[in-house]
């Protein structure tokens, strides 16, 4: 701690000295020791920031690579396609469909077994009696007394008999059109109404009978109960539309879905390249000319040479053992940044799916090593990188400024103490004027001499 050089000015004037000013100039002095503290804390944030800045964009390459190394995720996406969608309509390709083309021939569509009642002229008539709704052998029976028409409808859909009621209206009347809940042969409707009438003119019913349709695919024979199929190619679901035109089949394409697998890599790209940026920026000096935060750290140096290396990293799969067999190279301008050649890619995809799927998912593989890599480098807890980094910071940051705190009790214990003892200090330059006063004054009256009178 330094010394503070304090002037009182003339100890026999009586004016005494500024305390809040002296108490402040010595605790200048004494606070000083907060400086390179504060220093310190200041270039810890500044590391927090870019850790922060960092962690996110690693963490947006990881989710990228992941995007790609997911059993489940774009390399098991398919998309399809029909020669005829008047006639077979595709629905969907599954993660579960094979790559690979198949033949549907329909012979004929599998229809809903329906039922409509005769006319009642006043749709506000009461009718009388019951219903007995059976389906696929199971009967249920929904009485009608006092009911309208749409009555009895609300009634039968709310008994859960496996079928839809509904109201037909026309200028001769309204009718109750019941249709099974299930398509084709076991959704059967069988009505019985014998004691259903309206004013005593009983109400019969016309039933039309479900069947199950007929289908030949990849030139297999199939029943199809319903004209949506499921089942018939494992992962792919298809809409039968309309009976084929004589014998020619219609031909469905399923193919892997390469543009989402292109857009996947190219993000992956886009993300490495932020990091290699985020990276390279703390290399320098700011606008100010003062070193970023983290260079010449360690840290920085283990970074850089880990996400470099981890580009050459992997076993091969197959014919791929590359990045640039994906059209993925590093840029020849020193930047670590890397660029993509689509058609390269889409080459790849197109010749050896398999093989670039393993490059990214095999055990050992490329997309599976940078995982680990990129893990080992992120904020995750409790080993990467950037987590370890950011918990020495924060425990450093803790103990400063706990130190910085206790230094501010001190100063303020001291800076009261101060201003007592000035304060007194003060009063007593302050008054040595009249104390000197009442001196002269006793020396006068013992003396005789009176050192303020004139000769």
């Amino acid at each position: 701690m330094g010394t503070v050089g304090l002037s009182f000015g003339s100890p026999t004037s009586g004016q005494g000295f500024d305390v809040a000013t002296t108490v402040a100039q010595i605790q200048a002095a004494s606070s000083a020791i907060e400086n390179p503290w504060n220093t310190q804390l200041t270039a810890l944030k500044a590391q927090d920031s870019v850790f922060t800045a960092l962690g996110t964009d690693l963490s947006t390459l990881t989710t990228s690579i992941q995007t790609l190394t997911d059993f489940d995720g774009v390399f098991s996406e398919k998309e399809g396609s029909s020669s005829d969608t008047d006639t077979v309509a595709l629905t969907s390709a599954s993660t579960s469909a094979i790559a690979g083309s198949h033949t549907i021939l329909v012979s004929s569509l599998a229809t809903t077994s329906s039922s409509v009642s005769g006319t009642v002229a006043n749709a506000s008539d009461t009718l009388s009696g019951n219903v007995v709704i059976t389906v696929n052998g199971e009967s249920q029976t929904i009485a009608a007394d006092g009911d309208t028409l749409s009555d009895l409808a609300a009634a039968i859909n709310s008994a859960g008999a496996g079928v839809t009621a509904s109201i037909l209206t026309d200028s001769t009347g309204s009718r109750l059109s019941l249709v099974s809940s299930t398509s084709g042969t076991a959704g059967q409707i069988d009505v019985s109404t014998s004691s259903l009438s309206d004013a005593g003119q009983a109400i019969g019913f016309t039933t039309q009978a479900g069947e199950d349709g007929s289908i030949t695919v990849d030139g297999a024979p199939l029943t199809v109960s319903s004209n949506t199929v499921t089942n018939a190619i494992p992962g792919v679901t298809f809409q039968l539309l309309a009976q084929s035109a004589g014998t020619s089949p219609v031909q469905i394409q399923i193919t892997n879905d390469n543009t989402d697998i292109e857009t996947a890599v190219n993000n992956f790209v886009s993300a490495y390249n932020a990091v290699v940026k985020d990276l390279t920026a703390q290399t320098g000096d700011d606008a100010n000319g003062n070193p970023e935060p983290l260079a010449g750290t360690p840290l920085l140096s283990q970074l850089q040479t880990s996400l470099s290396s981890a580009l050459f990293t992997g076993a091969a799969s197959g014919s791929i053992n590359s990045l640039e067999q994906l059209g993925i190279s590093v840029n020849s301008d020193g930047s670590g940044t890397l660029t993509l050649d689509s058609d390269t890619l889409d080459s790849a995809l197109n010749n050896n799916f398999s093989d670039v799927t393993g490059f990214f998912q095999n055990a050992n593989s490329f997309g599976q090593s940078l995982a680990t890599t990129l893990n080992n480098l992120g904020t995750q807890a409790p080993g990467g990188a950037i987590f370890l980094a950011q918990q020495q910071n924060s425990s450093q940051e803790s103990a400063l400024n706990t130190d910085i705190t206790n230094e501010n009790a001190l100063l303020a214990t001291q800076k009261t103490q101060l201003t007592t003892e000035l304060n007194e200090a003060n009063q007593i330059l302050q008054s040595i004027p009249s104390q000197l006063d009442e001196v002269n004054s006793v020396f006068d009256s013992v003396t005789g001499f009176n050192p303020n009178q004139q000769a």
